[in-house]
């Protein structure tokens, strides 16, 4: 599957007392990207299929910072789906500035539907959403 890219600016929220972007931030910025990634295939985080309510909750985050990302920074933040299963994928960032990369993560999310009572059921990837995934349709 091909690279969705998208970018950000670096606003002085981001930033800690020091300047300097705080490292949970970056976890922010995966996600919100992870989420035009989403978007751009008509898929939203949270939909319903068939009645149902059906969101990706993550199972695993990681991320490894090379260097400081401060306050004004346009920041480019490549998504690629490293790994889609039966029912979670797997999407590898990279974070960069200018040719720089400032930083990489993973995050997987399971595709679950939302019960009434609250619980989350993981289920397969309905067919729908692997066709908007792999760039067929986009209604929403």
């Amino acid at each position: 599957m091909e690279r969705f890219v998208t970018r950000r600016q670096v606003e002085f929220a981001d930033t800690d007392s020091g300047g300097v972007v705080h490292f949970s931030r970056y976890m922010v910025f995966m996600e919100t990207a992870e989420h035009q990634f989403l978007a751009s295939r008509g898929i939203n985080v949270d939909t319903r299929i068939q009645g149902k309510r059906v969101s990706w909750p993550r199972v695993a985050a990681s991320c490894s910072y090379n260097r400081p990302l401060v306050f004004g920074d346009q920041v480019h933040i490549e998504v690629k789906v490293s790994r889609r299963g039966k029912t979670s994928m797997t999407y590898a960032f990279v974070l960069r500035r200018g040719d720089e990369e400032v930083a990489c993560g993973e995050m997987t999310s399971v595709c679950c539907v939302i019960e009434p009572d609250g619980r989350f059921t993981a289920i397969p990837i309905p067919a729908e959403l692997s066709v908007r995934l792999d760039g067929g349709g986009s209604e929403s």
